[in-house]
């Protein structure tokens, strides 16, 4: 049964020669092409493939940004040209990494780990787990944020989004009128998002604190955020001391 593979790269001759690449290897079906993170996403979760060649550098979306956005990521060979700091968490994290530019022989040996390691059914999601805490650690934090707008995904800047709350089994991210639904836990991304800029109000909200406009006493010593946008979110007794040592209020 061929393995099916989607090859994901912002450039057309890096995406037509791993397909030259991949042609010449046995059992192998090229399950699509895509040409940015957020066309990535969607094929990703439309196609299902068997292996996923996803570049590490692409505008918009880069590919931690695609593995983000996943609720179950496939397995994953990094492609990269650059990016070196990484290059020691994908040897021990990732599936494989390749760094172009790569030979064929060199391609193919990733691409037979990759038909091993399915034999085995190992989780690849829980086995990406530790790469994204790795970069945590290095000071790597969110820039952009793959959320979802009806059927479509759509890239916000981190910057622009004012809060992030919990409704329902949902987490919803909050830009200026505009509300969108997003495929991680509120405890996930506040962990990738810098702390210096995000703070935690209660156990169900996250929010941007350039947003903050007013700290409004409420009932029996309670708080709310009033934010530059109008949309008041609630403080907990316990993070409004923490909040007094930041704003200093």
């Amino acid at each position: 049964m061929p393995m099916r593979v989607l090859i994901v790269d912002d450039e057309p001759p890096a995406r037509e020669r791993l397909r030259r690449m991949l042609t010449e290897i046995e059992t192998i079906e090229i399950a699509g092409e895509a040409e940015d993170g957020v066309q990535a996403v969607e094929m990703i979760e439309n196609l299902a493939p068997d292996l996923v060649l996803l570049d590490v550098q692409m505008p918009g979306l880069d590919g931690f940004g695609v593995l983000e956005a996943l609720q179950d990521p496939p397995p994953v060979v990094f492609v990269t040209a650059y990016d070196r700091y990484a290059i020691r968490a994908f040897e021990v994290n990732a599936l494989d990494y390749l760094l172009k530019p790569f030979s064929r022989e060199r391609l193919e040996r990733a691409v037979h780990r990759a038909r091993d390691a399915l034999a085995e059914e190992r989780d690849f999601a829980a086995r990406l787990g530790p790469l994204l805490e790795s970069l945590v650690a290095q000071g790597r934090y969110l820039t952009r944020l793959a959320v979802r707008d009806g059927d479509h995904i759509r890239v916000v800047d981190v910057d622009e989004v004012d809060w992030m709350g919990v409704e329902g089994e949902q987490v919803i991210v909050h830009v200026g009128d505009r509300a969108y639904r997003i495929r991680r836990t509120l405890s996930e991304l506040e962990a990738r998002l810098d702390p210096t800029s995000f703070f935690r109000a209660h156990r169900s909200a996250v929010v941007n604190l350039d947003r903050v406009k007013e700290v409004i006493p409420w009932f029996k010593g309670s708080h709310k955020l009033r934010l530059t946008t109008g949309a008041e979110v609630d403080l907990s007794r316990a993070q409004a001391r923490a909040l007094r040592k930041i704003l200093r209020w």
